[in-house]
């Protein structure tokens, strides 16, 4: 029987999203000035334009790829792209899903939309579909990182640069963590609740020229919702891509994402950023490497596995011989212990995903937080099997 750990870490939260806010962060850290303002005042919008320049350059995007804040997170930000983008004449959508998110979009392209033209390859969780299938001329919707799978593209080989076609590219929680090849993607989507530790409710979307210029010319034939109205009389509605909303925005979450950002920027940008997370991707790696008897990743490929939402399965004969519905209760049981020991909070695995774990280890998460929070894992699993 393992031993109860002494060591807790200092920051328990491993949710994977809301994530863990960035190291040393205090609401006194905020800039509040403009709380009780108007987000049309002059001052809110300068913050506001400060947050996508901001943006854009701590990621590298290229200059002529326009960045917009979204309602409705993540979520928001995709179903906006697709709302605008998708069935223009001729042009098929190919869905490549592998987790919870993914086939999101692919039921709301399939059942909402109802396109015509579109083909749905699909892999289970922990597995990625054949992504060589997405074609030039017909536009493609997938994810970047598989939050809920723990399952990742490796790289951006897969993808052929489109023709006609568009791709459309969900990194919510693969943005700020690995390497986005912006020149093969012409819309990519994130949230300010994942990598960037921030409130949630509000998301990003990007546009490449080709995108831009779908939007300009291409008018979808179904009602367009007002929080996806990216058009106007005019044409595109351009003020968007400086930071002019299409609703009201929280100036304390911008405050809060700003905040996020300028850390990033504090301590090195991307690189350090990236290393942050290739430290806590490592240390899981570790820990695992000494434990594989009982406890293992769910993608069975290294090359596959997301190094921010690592999911975990219990693999050893006296868990997997139990009953779906005892596993369920001890799975339970060891979630709870966790957290009545503020050893880890919400890492148990997404409510749709194989049974087991889930931990964040985005940059805002300190290594050695998940290096003291490991051994609680090992120790109330024994105390739950053993018990």
């Amino acid at each position: 029987m393992a031993t109860k750990p002494l060591m807790l870490p200092k920051n328990a939260s491993f949710s994977s999203g809301p994530c863990a806010k960035r190291p040393g962060w205090a609401f006194g850290n905020l800039d509040t000035e403009l709380l009780g303002r108007s987000h049309r005042s002059g001052p809110a919008k300068k913050k506001l334009k400060e947050l996508v320049d901001l943006t854009h350059r701590l990621l590298g995007i290229p200059a002529d790829y326009k960045i917009g804040i979204t309602p409705a997170s993540d979520t928001g930000a995709v179903e906006l792209a697709m709302w605008n983008l998708l069935g223009a004449p001729g042009i098929g959508v190919d869905v490549f899903a592998w987790e919870q998110f993914s086939w999101l979009w692919l039921n709301d392209i399939m059942t909402e939309l109802r396109l015509p033209d579109a083909r749905a390859f699909e892999a289970p969780y922990g597995e990625l579909p054949d992504l060589n299938m997405m074609q030039p001329n017909r536009d493609a919707v997938f994810a970047w990182n598989g939050t809920t799978s723990g399952a990742r593209i490796p790289d951006g080989d897969a993808i052929p640069a489109g023709d006609k076609g568009l791709r459309i590219c969900d990194a919510t929680s693969g943005v700020f963590a690995y390497d986005i090849l912006w020149e093969k993607l012409d819309v990519v989507t994130w949230s300010w609740q994942k990598s960037m530790g921030g409130e949630a409710q509000h998301g990003m979307i990007v546009m490449s020229p080709k995108a831009l210029q779908r939007l300009q010319e291409y008018r979808p034939s179904w009602p367009m919702p007002k929080i996806f109205q990216l058009r106007d009389e005019n044409g595109i509605n351009w003020p968007f891509f400086d930071g002019v909303t299409i609703n009201t925005p929280s100036m304390m979450c911008v405050a809060d994402a700003l905040d996020s950002l300028r850390w990033m920027e504090s301590i090195g940008g991307l690189d350090e950023v990236h290393a942050r997370i290739n430290r806590n991707a490592g240390a899981v790696e570790d820990w695992l490497s000494q434990h594989k008897s009982w406890i293992d990743y769910l993608p069975h490929d290294p090359a596959i596995r997301s190094k921010t939402s690592i999911c975990l399965q219990f693999v050893d004969t006296a868990f997997t011989g139990l009953p779906a519905e005892q596993q369920q209760k001890k799975v339970d049981k060891i979630v709870s212990m966790l957290e009545q020991e503020k050893a880890a909070y919400d890492i148990k695995s997404y409510k749709t995903a194989p049974l087991g774990l889930r931990i964040w280890c985005g940059g805002t998460v300190d290594t050695d937080n998940i290096q003291a929070m490991l051994p609680w894992i090992e120790w109330a699993y024994n105390e739950v099997m053993q018990g």
